[in-house]
């Protein structure tokens, strides 16, 4: 078996292993922590801007149907992710823990790599030249409005709930 056959394969493996050790990180970070009522604030602030990029992208994404080019996706091709990582700067600064930092930076940096790597190859093989056209910064904006009702038919309200049951924890600790 070629490199090229195997890549893809073992990308979509490791994507999938994003949430399970996400909530191993979780655990780790909880225990690290070292929170205070203003790491608590400063870090809530930071994290909801990261949970209002992602509420923005989800009501505008539609998920397998299209290559989303409104709203932030004029911007980034991967909003959902850039959200993702400024809540774990908000976690990271309400932990006041540099190992909690570390751990958070190499968890992102290690499955977000390779999320894109996976969604992008996906994007390539279902949408082919409209795709390549959108990552070169070519393809032409789709103006679309946002809809809290497509946001929410992409499940952002996990997200939202998630990030307010963790920091009700990092409160409680």
């Amino acid at each position: 078996m070629s490199d090229s056959t195997s890549s893809p394969s073992l990308l979509r493996r490791l994507a999938r292993w994003r949430v399970p050790l996400g909530f191993l990180s979780a655990v780790i970070v909880f225990w690290l922590a070292r929170p205070t009522w203003t790491s608590l604030a400063w870090g809530f602030a930071v994290a909801m801007v990261g949970e209002a990029i992602r509420i923005w992208a989800a009501g505008h994404l539609e998920k397998a149907r299209e290559v989303t080019m409104s709203g932030p996706y004029r911007l980034t091709r991967h909003p959902l992710y850039v959200g993702s990582v400024v809540m774990g700067a908000g976690v990271a600064l309400a932990a006041r823990s540099l190992p909690v930092a570390l751990l958070i930076a190499a968890y992102f940096l290690v499955t977000i790599t390779i999320a894109v790597r996976s969604e992008e190859r996906i994007l390539r093989e279902r949408f082919g030249d409209t795709y390549d056209r959108y990552a070169a910064g070519e393809a032409q904006d789709r103006a679309r409005r946002f809809s809290v009702e497509r946001a929410i038919r992409n499940r952002e309200y996990r997200a939202a709930l998630g990030l307010l049951a963790g920091f009700a924890l990092l409160a409680l600790k």
